[in-house]
């Protein structure tokens, strides 16, 4: 049930999935997305597993989606853009959508989609060095799955959407009710196992049908319609000319993706200084 870029591992009723992409900080591409989402299918099919861990090897939980794949990708019009937008909320949700309750266990970096998905598991444990946000209004881009205002209030959630905020820490992040808990980066894994272990040990149909009940609650206020209406919006923002996201591709393909990135935080630093 692994491959190269995801594994996954039993510990009794547990399943610990882990994002193996550590040379790229784990970042998704579309094979390591479609990968998990054939996994966690496997994992929502099978009665030996009550839990999901989610967690990243090496030094990051991931850094989102993987920016050096998408600038070799052809995408010719809206169609495209659309199968590819569909392709990353159907990766994110998933994890809200199990039936079986999901936690990220989160530390180094937790950015932009990855945001996301930690946002989609129902319990997410922080090392307290991690460094979450989402940066997409800086380079021109827009919100996949659109969690974070269901998460915390929605001033909090547009100051950090509308601002790009990528350097949130998790100590902000607890008190903002982003993450469950924050704990020394050694202790992560652990910790999350430790909450599995309380999830394993309550009745199998109570934990189940409670999370439903939760996840009902949340579509009797329109949840699925109102993600659906952003996802639709990130389609237009990506199929649109955009001059910050040209400039942010033409740098990307002619210097690299660091030097990209630098000029978009750099037009933030003289912001800043003004």
């Amino acid at each position: 049930m692994s491959d190269e870029n995801v594994t996954i591992e039993k510990d009794g009723a547990i399943a610990v999935l882990t994002f193996n992409r550590p040379e790229v900080l784990n970042a998704f591409d579309n094979a390591t997305m479609q990968s998990t989402i054939d996994l966690v299918a496997g994992l929502n099919a099978d009665d030996t597993v009550r839990v999901i861990v989610v967690r990243g090897a090496g030094r990051a939980f991931s850094a989102g989606f993987d920016l050096k794949a998408s600038a070799a990708r052809e995408m010719a019009g809206v169609q495209d853009w659309e199968r590819q937008m569909q392709l990353q909320f159907d990766f994110i949700m998933q994890f809200w959508h199990s039936p079986k309750p999901t936690i990220a266990a989160v530390h180094g970096y937790c950015i932009a989609g990855a945001f996301e998905l930690a946002l989609a598991c129902d319990v997410t444990v922080a090392a307290r060095g991690t460094r979450f946000g989402e940066p997409e209004v800086r380079f021109g881009t827009g919100i996949v799955a659109m969690l974070l205002p269901w998460v915390t209030g929605p001033k909090q959630a547009k100051e950090i959407l509308l601002t790009g905020e990528d350097r949130l820490g998790a100590e902000d992040a607890l008190r903002m009710g982003i993450v469950n808990r924050v704990v020394d980066d050694a202790e992560v894994f652990e910790t999350a196992m430790g909450v599995a272990r309380s999830m394993t040990a309550a009745a199998e149909r109570s934990v189940r049908f409670t999370k439903r009940a939760i996840n009902d609650s949340y579509e009797a206020m329109g949840f699925s319609r109102a993600l659906k209406s952003a996802l639709d919006v990130d389609v237009i923002l990506n199929a649109a000319t955009d001059p910050v996201r040209a400039e942010f591709n033409r740098i990307r393909g002619e210097q690299g993706l660091k030097a990209a990135i630098a000029w978009r935080d750099a037009r933030f630093e003289t912001e800043d200084q003004d």
